[in-house]
């Protein structure tokens, strides 16, 4: 049983670190895309408002998958990063309402507990 356990840890850990390392690398490489299509106006005008540029959110958010996907790649820090991505997930949510988007962010949020919550991890062992 331990060897499934660290079997599907792993694919786990590497899928989603997949999708967060995707998501990163196309925000430094398509700015414009996720600007228009993806960020909230009012999240652009309350970052005007302290002189930060719209460039500047977008690639904020790049560095946070990154790091959420380094994390989970390198098997470090994984209950911190995946609990940074869990509440990352559930704002936009809030943000974009019942669509597509949600039922993408609910399948990513049930993995990143799942990693939170994996037998033998600090956090689970806790709560024991």
């Amino acid at each position: 049983m331990w060897q499934s356990l660290q079997t599907s840890h792993l694919i786990l850990r590497l899928s989603l670190a997949i999708v967060f390392l995707w998501f990163g690398i196309d925000k430094f490489f398509h700015p414009a895309y996720w600007l228009n299509a993806w960020m909230p106006h009012f999240i652009i005008n309350f970052g005007a408002m302290f002189h930060v540029s719209a460039n500047s959110l977008v690639y904020s958010i790049g560095v946070i998958e990154l790091l959420v996907g380094i994390s989970l790649a390198s098997n470090m820090f994984i209950d911190f990063f995946a609990l940074i991505a869990v509440v990352f997930l559930v704002v936009i949510s809030l943000f974009y309402g019942f669509n597509e988007v949600l039922v993408r962010d609910v399948g990513l949020i049930g993995g990143l507990l799942a990693l939170v919550f994996w037998p033998g991890s600090r956090s689970s062992a806790s709560w024991r």
